[in-house]
């Protein structure tokens, strides 16, 4: 544990204590969702995967980042001896104004310098489901590339290496003839999402193809620049991210001209 001038304690996530300290999106210990999370943080596939929770005096949770070495990173970028951080949220805020975000950047910062890293990227948006870029900018990221609604931040140590790029996940959208579902286990909400739409598209009498991925370079690959999730149909991207059986009603009715 590492202790900061805050009361706040930044608690790693190991395979000894998963148990007790949780992978913070979900607090249910029995959902399909968490259950899947907990398998894919445990994967062989993810070595070097991190999760770092972030909590004041009274052990209450305020915030967690996720990180992994870029090579293996679960989003559509192409960076070599990087950090990627694939997830950082807050909840509350308290955390917020003590500057818990900073902190856990940090946090993750350290750990690329200790590990000899060229630095640290991550991507941003002000969209739904990812951070907007305010906080890296705040602790001196800067815009490496730009696709679509995303940014991709990075702050560099050795500037002798080749800075981050996007992959453009565009150029196979146009591959998925249909109704397709691509997901991964990387956003514990997923299992939720893909059942209810599973569901919906069968009761709808929809024929939906879905998919999900099992190695971060399928991920890297994948149609939507979340990467871990991808709702598209002849091959036009109707959803990057976690969408709720509501939402997916009301794009079947778009599309469908209701």
């Amino acid at each position: 544990m590492t202790k900061a001038k805050f009361p706040i304690t930044l608690l790693e996530v190991t395979n000894d204590n998963v148990a007790d300290a949780g992978i913070y999106c979900v607090k249910d210990k029995k959902s399909p969702g968490y259950l899947a999370k907990l398998e894919w943080f445990k994967d062989k596939i993810n070595k070097g995967l991190k999760i770092t929770i972030a909590t004041d005096g009274k052990g209450k949770q305020l915030g967690f980042i996720e990180y992994i070495p870029s090579e293996i990173s679960w989003r559509p970028i192409q960076a070599r001896n990087y950090l990627f951080i694939q997830c950082i949220a807050l909840f509350g805020k308290d955390a917020r104004e003590k500057g818990t975000g900073s902190l856990l950047i940090k946090q993750c910062e350290q750990h690329a310098k200790k590990h000899h890293k060229s630095g640290i990227c991550t991507m941003s948006s002000d969209g739904p489901w990812i951070a907007n870029k305010t906080l890296f900018e705040k602790n001196m990221f800067t815009i490496a590339d730009k696709l679509g609604r995303f940014e991709l931040m990075v702050k560099s140590f050795d500037k002798k290496e080749k800075i981050p790029r996007f992959i453009d996940w565009t150029k196979h959208q146009s591959s998925y003839r249909g109704w397709h579902l691509i997901y991964s286990d990387q956003c514990p909400w997923h299992e939720k999402s893909i059942t209810s739409i599973k569901q919906s598209a069968l009761d709808h009498g929809l024929r939906l193809t879905v998919k999900k991925l099992s190695t971060p370079q399928e991920a890297q690959n994948a149609p939507s620049g979340f990467g871990t999730f991808s709702l598209i149909k002849d091959g036009k991207l109707l959803a990057d991210h976690y969408i709720s059986k509501t939402r997916f009603e009301t794009i079947l009715k778009e599309e469908s001209g209701g």
